[in-house]
């Protein structure tokens, strides 16, 4: 495993973290001994970023944290989400008192006496623009609750938007082959900034690991069965936008380009890891074989020019016009 700088830190991070929403909720059912074994696995592998929220199965990914990664490594770094909570939810999320309460239960559950990072989950754009949240979260990191705050973001007007706030500390995009606008808006933008890139959904929902057919059944509680066109939250987190037969179409046009020595889904993390804006990938996984081949990707060495090149005109001609929802 190969570490990069984290943001303005000095402290480094796996190029390859995990994420767990897939051990909370919205990815089928996830045991409680397999997502011992996936987080196991993950920091034999050298893994010490972990990506969370308070909203994955409501709590439960936070608590299996707790319960499973927590005693394995004091040196990790456990990154979790706030905004999106069913209690009180929607617009009552929005003030000090209620980020300060998610926040508690947060540390609790997740057995912190502060947490390393929090990142505003996907909200309201308009929130983000009119700055208080920010500035909820700055009391939150006086009052010793917070170490660091960044955003989760679904758009790069919002990453945009994000980038002016003094503090932010990292940006979490969607970001893998079939989305490449932010190599033209931001990447240039949060190198100068030392705001860290954290990279979620980088196989788009699978597409990318090439093993996705139009005939798959995924099951009832599977996002990718119940919010495949965007039924119940944004559309991007679900295949990265694509309407599925599309997408499916896509990836198997781009198997073309997998060189002989790769699968597709290790050139596709590649692919992310060759730009230097980024900090670190943090795709799933529901078992320890899929935790294991995503982090040997680090040692692979960078895709050719020639590769990027036609990556770049697949995006552009095949593509680009295809992508539903924010971008």
């Amino acid at each position: 495993m190969r570490y990069r700088n984290f943001g303005s830190e000095s402290f480094n991070v796996s190029e390859i973290g995990l994420g767990t929403w897939q051990l909370g909720a919205d990815w089928g059912n996830v045991e409680e001994s397999t997502a011992q074994e996936v987080l196991e696995t993950a920091v034999e592998y050298g893994i010490n970023f972990f990506d969370t929220a308070d909203v994955y199965g409501a709590g439960r990914s936070e608590s299996l944290i707790k319960k499973y990664l927590k005693p394995l490594s004091d040196d990790i770094i456990i990154a979790t989400k706030l905004g999106r909570f069913p209690e009180p939810g929607g617009l009552e999320n929005f003030s000090l008192e209620t980020f300060r309460s998610h926040t508690e239960a947060s540390l609790n559950r997740l057995g912190l006496e502060r947490l390393d990072l929090t990142q505003l989950h996907c909200i309201p754009t308009e929130l983000m623009t009119s700055g208080e949240v920010f500035d909820w979260l700055r009391t939150l990191q006086k009052e010793g609750k917070i170490r660091r705050f960044g955003a989760s973001v679904e758009s790069m007007d919002e990453a945009l938007i994000c980038l002016e706030q003094e503090g932010l500390f990292s940006l979490q995009i969607i970001f893998n082959v079939f989305r490449q606008k932010a190599i033209e808006t931001l990447f240039e933008k949060a190198k100068e900034k030392k705001v860290a890139l954290i990279i979620r959904l980088p196989l788009a929902s699978g597409l990318l690991s090439g093993k996705i057919s139009t005939d798959r059944i995924f099951p009832e509680n599977d996002h990718r069965n119940f919010n495949r066109d965007g039924q119940c939250f944004n559309v991007g987190e679900t295949f990265s936008g694509l309407p599925f037969e599309k997408g499916v179409e896509l990836s198997e046009k781009l198997k073309g380009l997998v060189p002989q020595e790769m699968t597709m889904t290790q050139m596709a993390l590649r692919w992310i890891l060759d730009f230097d804006a980024v900090t670190v990938v943090i795709p799933g996984g529901k078992n320890t074989q899929q935790v294991m081949e995503n982090s040997l990707v680090s040692d692979i060495t960078n895709l050719t020019e020639t590769l990027h090149n036609k990556l770049s005109n697949f995006y552009k001609n095949d593509v680009k016009t295809n992508i539903r929802g924010k971008y």
